[in-house]
């Protein structure tokens, strides 16, 4: 069914390959069926609505000072389950932190009724947070990863949902063997294809190396390849995690030959944080056009360490950012923005190399987290053809912890909002052009 145009007037900000942000102060957008169909400058407007029947037949929303449009946020690395954990448990390293924390909560998923309790929570939050798409790790468990689907589909956010794959080194309470793995996974596969949803598509997701086998690897690449799925993991997150897959893996050269060689490495994987890839391992990753998601937050929150995300840039590898909920404590790209900045200071301090500024920041939270998705022909900017997945900003509204002054330019509100922007400077949240902001609010007022 047709839907009507409707047209937003404005400042916008977006990122386009060559740069990596652009604000521009009196442009229009126009939307049609979840599409944009033009943007350009406003003076364009009646242009571009002759073909509509002028501007009697369209709905035309017209922003003020302080209200502006950037493209929806793109988390590249979100556990879901482990959201009841945000902002506990991290006194401990990452292996101990698996062990106390994050196991015992992710097996509790076999209650579908506590699974969808907390689905239910972790996906209205991240979604009000303004994360329009989302690459979201489950647990091993298929009926409850069919839950969070439901769930996705309900608040209409674009996401990527896995089924965890473990079948070693995982308590005894919270592990699967290859076949089961497998099997499990070409279900919940088959289920979500056959659902027909292009918001909701299946991620094949070998938690990290070091609890599946090869077989188990082996058998997680060739499905992705038979069926042309997108693959998530997890890649030196900490010194003692790469010196465990040395051992574990003798026979291969390190932690990145360990996922080439079983054949999970494409233009389609992404690799949750990388921050002690060797030079060799980074060439690698570029070659095979994997994306890294930077998740800066929970790298500093477990004392992970500090990935160098300026380097990953300057190498050509595409890198969006990730919350990694609940390793890191906010589920919010807000956040995650303000953590890189920090992250890439602490290197230039300790360096006296270059750090990133807000404007990279900005592009890794919209326009490259869809590279490393590998649907940046589909979302991440304001290009014509692709869909209208947005959030409409206002600086001004009550609960705003932003103020601005006469001498403020475009630039400086927009840099303002990503260091002191929060939830309540969201007035609309589009996916595929549709407001699921209202729907969210309803479902609030019912918990």
């Amino acid at each position: 069914m047709d839907q009507p145009l409707f047209v937003i007037r404005g400042m916008f900000a977006h990122s386009t390959i060559e740069n990596p942000l652009i604000v521009l102060a009196d442009h229009i957008i126009g939307v049609s069926n979840g599409k944009i169909v033009f943007f350009d400058q406003a003076d364009q407007l009646d242009k571009h609505l002759q073909p509509f029947g002028g501007r009697s037949k369209v709905s035309l929303t017209e922003l003020k000072r302080g209200q502006f449009v950037i493209p929806g946020f793109i988390d590249t690395h979100i556990h879901a389950p482990q959201y009841p954990n945000s902002g506990k448990g991290l006194d401990l390293g990452l292996l101990e932190w698996l062990e106390k924390y994050t196991f015992p909560t992710e097996a509790k998923f076999k209650d579908l009724e506590f699974a969808e309790h907390v689905y239910e929570k972790a996906v209205r939050r991240v979604l009000r947070n303004g994360t329009t798409t989302a690459c979201y790790y489950g647990t091993i468990h298929t009926d409850a990863c069919m839950k969070l689907c439901d769930i996705i589909d309900k608040y209409g956010q674009r996401a990527f949902v896995g089924k965890v794959n473990m079948n070693q080194n995982s308590p005894e309470y919270y592990i699967e063997t290859a076949e089961e793995s497998t099997s499990e996974t070409e279900r919940f596969v088959d289920s979500v294809l056959e659902r027909k949803n292009q918001r909701i598509q299946p991620i094949i997701t070998p938690r990290f190396a070091a609890s599946c086998d090869d077989k188990l690897m082996n058998s997680l690449a060739k499905l992705a390849h038979d069926k042309g799925l997108h693959i998530q993991t997890h890649i030196s997150e900490t010194k003692d995690e790469v010196a465990w897959i040395g051992n574990l893996f003798p026979d291969h050269d390190h932690y990145v030959d360990v996922y080439d060689k079983a054949g999970l490495l494409s233009k389609r994987t992404v690799l949750a944080h990388g921050i002690y890839l060797t030079t060799e391992e980074r060439k690698i990753v570029k070659d095979r056009e994997c994306g890294i998601s930077h998740c800066p937050n929970s790298n500093t929150s477990i004392r992970s360490g500090t990935c160098d995300v300026k380097q990953l840039l300057d190498e050509g590898i595409k890198v969006g950012l990730g919350t990694d909920c609940s390793g890191g404590y906010s589920t919010s790209m807000n956040d995650a923005m303000r953590c890189c900045l920090h992250v890439s200071n602490f290197h230039a301090i300790h360096t006296e190399k270059i750090h990133i500024s807000h404007r990279e920041a900005f592009m890794m939270a919209t326009l490259g987290g869809a590279q490393v998705l590998d649907i940046a022909d589909r979302i991440g900017n304001f290009e014509v053809g692709k869909a209208f997945d947005a959030l409409v900003i206002d600086v001004t509204k009550e609960g705003s912890q932003i103020d601005i002054f006469e001498n403020d330019t475009i630039d400086d509100i927009l840099q303002k909002f990503i260091y002191l922007g929060n939830e309540h400077n969201f007035t609309r949240i589009y996916v595929d052009g549709a407001d699921v902001l209202p729907m969210l609010l309803k479902g609030s007022q019912k918990s």
